[in-house]
C-alpha cells in the first residue's frame, strides 16, 4: 500500500515524539547517564588509540627492529585494554540497574493510569488486549533501553572522531572508505518505512492472540460445557498462523539491515586497500599508516553496524511504545473536576433532579428521571431488563455521568466532589461476585484493609458465612483461587456480603445480589441483608420480588421512566406493572413447588 508524503511525515513526527517521550524516563537518572557516557568515552578513547599505536609499532619499532621500544608499547596497549575492560564492566552494571528501574517505572505508570480510566474504556476493550499492553509491549522496550544510552551516544561519538582522524591522516583514503555510505542510508530509510508498518501489524496480531487466550481460559467452563474445544483450538491455530506470518514478514525486512551494512563495510574496506596499495607504490603513505587506516575503517563501520542494530531494534519495538503511550494518553471520562471538594461523612440522602442519561448520546436509557431517597431508606428497583435500573446505581456511584440533570448526595452535586471521598462511603454487591486470588479472610478484608481478623470474622458471622468457612480445610485461610472457583455461587455471595458489611458504607447497592441462590441460602442471606440495611441508605435491584417485599419504597422502572412508586402493598393495590410481575412470579413459584412435591 503506497504511502503519501504527508502520511510519511506524520509517521516520522509521531516516532520522534515517542522517542523523546521514552528518553524522558532517563531524567531522574542524569548522574548515572553521565557516568555511563563518561565510562564509554574512556573505552572509546582507548579503542581510538589502538590503530595509531599499531602504526607506531610498525613504522617506528618493527621497521627499526627496536624490540625494547616495541615491548614498552605493548605494555602500554595492555594497560589501555585493562582500563577499557574495567570501564566496560562498570558501564554494564550501571546501565542494567538504570534500565531495569525505568522498565518497572513505565509498567507501573501504565498500570496506575489504566486503573484510573473510566468503565467505558474497559467496556470497549478485551482484558487480554490490555494485558498485552502492560506485559508484552512494555517488555518489548527492554532491548531498546539497553542498547540506547550504552551504545548509541558512544557510537555516534566514535564515528565523528574516526572521520576526523581518517580525514587528517589521508583524506583520499577516507573518501574511498565512505563511498558506499550514501547508498546505505537511502536503502535503510526505504526499508524502515515498510518495516515499521509490518511490526505494528505484528503487535496487533499478538494482542488479538492474547485477548482470545484470556477470554477462552476465563470462560473455560462454557467452552467445555458446549464441547467447543476443537472449534476454539482451530480459531487459536488460525490466530497463531496470522501472528507467525506477520512476524516473518516483519523479520524478513529487518534481516536486510545487517547484511547491507556488512556489504558496505566490505566494499569500503576493499576500496581502501585497492587505493592504499596504489599510494604505497608511489611512497605517499607508509605500511603502518595503511594498517592503522584499515583499523579505523573497521572502527568506522562497527558503530554503524551497532547503530543499524539499534535502528533495527527501534523499528521493531517503537510500535510497542506507541501502543503504550496511546493508552497513557487516554483521559478518564470520569475524574475529579478542578476545585472538587472532599465529600464529608454522609447521612445518605440521594436526589435525582431531572436526570437524562444514555451510554451513547443517541440511545437514551433514563429520560428526565427525578426522585428523592431519605437517609436510611431502602429502595428497591424493579422492571424489565434494559429498563435503566443498573444505570441509576451507576450514576449514584459516578461510574458514568448524566447528559442532563444532577445527582445529589446530602445536597452535594456528586460531580463536584472527589471520587475517592464519594466511593469510599459506598458499598456494592453485584450478581457476578468477584473474588481475588488469596485467602477467604483477605477477600473479606478487602472491604476495609485495616480491619482486624476478629472484625472480619464478625462480619462473616453476621451474614451467616462463618459456618461454611470454618468447615473448609484451612478455615479463613483457605485459598479461594481465581474468581473464587473453589466456592459455590452462594458462598461467594456470602463472602461478598461480609466484605460489604465490613466496609460499613453509608450507601449500599445490591445489584441482583441474591439471584441464582437457592431458597435455603437465600433465607440465610436475607438475615444478613437485614443487618446490612440497618442505618444506611440502600438501593436493591432484584428480579426475585420476594426479596424486596419489606423495602421502604419500590420504584418500577420501564423504558427509562419511573412508572410506579410505593410500598409492596401500595403497588399491589394499583394492579399495574408491579402487580402483574408479582402475580406472574407467584404463579411460577407455586407451579415449581407443586412439580417438586409431585402434585
Amino acid at each position: 500500500m503506497p504511502i503519501n508524503k504527508a502520511q510519511k511525515k506524520n509517521n516520522n513526527s509521531i516516532k520522534i515524539a515517542v522517542i523523546i517521550r521514552l528518553f524522558s524516563y532517563f531524567k531522574p537518572y542524569k548522574l548515572q547517564v553521565v557516568l555511563t557516557i563518561l565510562l564509554m568515552g574512556i573505552v572509546t578513547g582507548a579503542e581510538l588509540l589502538n590503530p595509531y599505536l599499531l602504526k607506531l609499532a610498525i613504522d617506528q619499532y618493527i621497521v627499526a627492529k627496536n624490540l625494547s621500544g616495541l615491548l614498552r608499547l605493548g605494555l602500554i596497549m595492555i594497560m589501555i585494554k585493562l582500563i577499557s575492560m574495567f570501564c566496560t564492566r562498570g558501564r554494564i552494571k550501571i546501565m542494567s540497574e538504570m534500565t531495569n528501574k525505568i522498565h518497572l517505572t513505565i509498567r507501573h505508570d501504565l498500570y496506575t493510569h489504566i486503573q484510573k480510566l473510566s468503565l467505558s474504556f474497559f467496556d470497549n476493550r478485551p482484558i487480554g488486549k490490555i494485558l498485552a499492553r502492560v506485559i508484552g509491549d512494555v517488555n518489548s522496550l527492554n532491548n531498546l533501553f539497553n542498547s540506547s544510552v550504552t551504545n548509541l551516544i558512544p557510537d555516534i561519538a566514535t564515528i565523528i572522531a574516526v572521520i576526523a582522524i581518517m580525514l587528517s591522516m589521508n583524506y583520499r583514503l577516507a573518501l574511498a572508505s565512505f563511498v558506499t555510505l550514501p547508498f546505505l542510508v537511502i536503502f535503510m530509510g526505504a526499508v524502515e518505512i515498510v518495516s515499521h508498518q509490518r511490526w505494528h501489524i505484528f503487535r496487533r496480531k499478538s494482542s488479538n492472540t492474547n485477548a482470545f487466550t484470556h477470554e477462552n481460559f476465563s470462560g473455560i467452563r462454557i467452552v467445555q460445557s458446549f464441547t467447543a474445544e476443537k472449534r476454539t483450538s482451530r480459531s487459536f491455530k488460525q490466530l497463531l498462523g496470522e501472528n507467525l506470518n506477520a512476524f516473518i514478514r516483519a523479520v524478513r525486512l529487518n534481516d536486510l539491515f545487517w547484511p547491507s551494512v556488512e556489504l558496505s563495510w566490505g566494499i569500503g574496506t576493499v576500496a581502501v586497500f585497492w587505493y592504499g596499495i596504489r599510494l604505497l607504490n608511489t611512497g605517499t603513505i607508509t605500511i603502518g599508516l595503511l594498517v592503522a587506516f584499515s583499523g579505523y575503517v573497521s572502527m568506522f563501520w562497527r558503530p554503524i553496524m551497532n547503530i543499524s542494530s539499534f535502528y533495527n531494534t527501534l523499528v521493531s519495538n517503537i510500535s510497542g511504545a506507541e501502543r503504550i503511550f496511546e493508552i497513557m494518553d487516554i483521559k478518564p471520562t470520569i475524574y475529579d473536576l478542578k476545585g472538587a471538594v472532599s465529600l464529608p461523612p454522609i447521612k445518605g440522602e440521594v436526589v435525582f433532579k431531572n436526570v437524562t442519561f444514555g451510554y451513547e448520546d443517541e440511545q437514551i436509557v433514563l429520560d428526565h428521571v427525578s426522585f428523592n431517597v431519605n437517609p436510611g431508606e431502602t429502595v428497591a428497583l424493579v422492571g424489565p431488563t434494559g429498563a435503566g435500573k443498573t444505570s441509576i446505581i451507576n450514576l449514584i456511584s459516578r461510574f458514568f455521568e448524566p447528559q442532563e440533570g444532577e445527582v445529589l448526595i446530602d445536597g452535594y452535586d456528586i460531580q463536584k466532589v472527589t471520587l475517592e471521598s464519594l466511593r469510599s462511603q459506598m458499598g456494592v454487591v453485584l450478581q457476578d461476585t468477584f473474588l481475588f486470588s488469596g485467602s477467604i479472610i483477605d477477600n473479606i478484608r478487602y472491604g476495609r484493609l485495616n480491619a482486624t481478623d476478629e472484625e472480619c470474622i464478625a462480619a462473616a458471622k453476621a451474614v451467616h458465612a462463618h459456618d461454611f468457612i470454618v468447615k473448609m480445610e484451612k478455615g479463613y485461610q483457605t485459598e479461594v483461587q481465581e474468581r473464587g472457583s473453589r466456592l459455590s455461587f452462594g458462598q461467594r455471595q456470602q463472602i461478598a456480603f461480609a466484605r460489604a458489611l465490613l466496609a460499613a458504607p453509608q450507601i449500599l447497592i445490591l445489584d441482583e445480589a441474591t439471584a441464582g441462590i437457592d431458597t435455603h441460602t437465600e433465607r440465610l442471606l436475607q438475615k444478613g441483608i437485614e443487618q446490612l440495611l440497618v442505618g444506611r441508605t440502600s438501593f436493591v435491584i432484584a428480579h426475585r420480588l420476594s426479596t424486596i417485599i419489606n423495602a421502604d419504597r419500590i420504584m418500577v422502572i420501564d423504558q427509562g421512566h419511573i412508572v410506579e412508586m410505593g410500598t409492596h402493598n401500595e403497588l399491589l393495590k394499583l394492579k399495574g406493572i408491579y402487580y402483574q410481575l408479582y402475580i406472574a412470579q407467584f404463579k411460577f413459584l407455586t407451579e415449581e413447588k407443586e412439580i417438586s412435591a409431585g402434585i
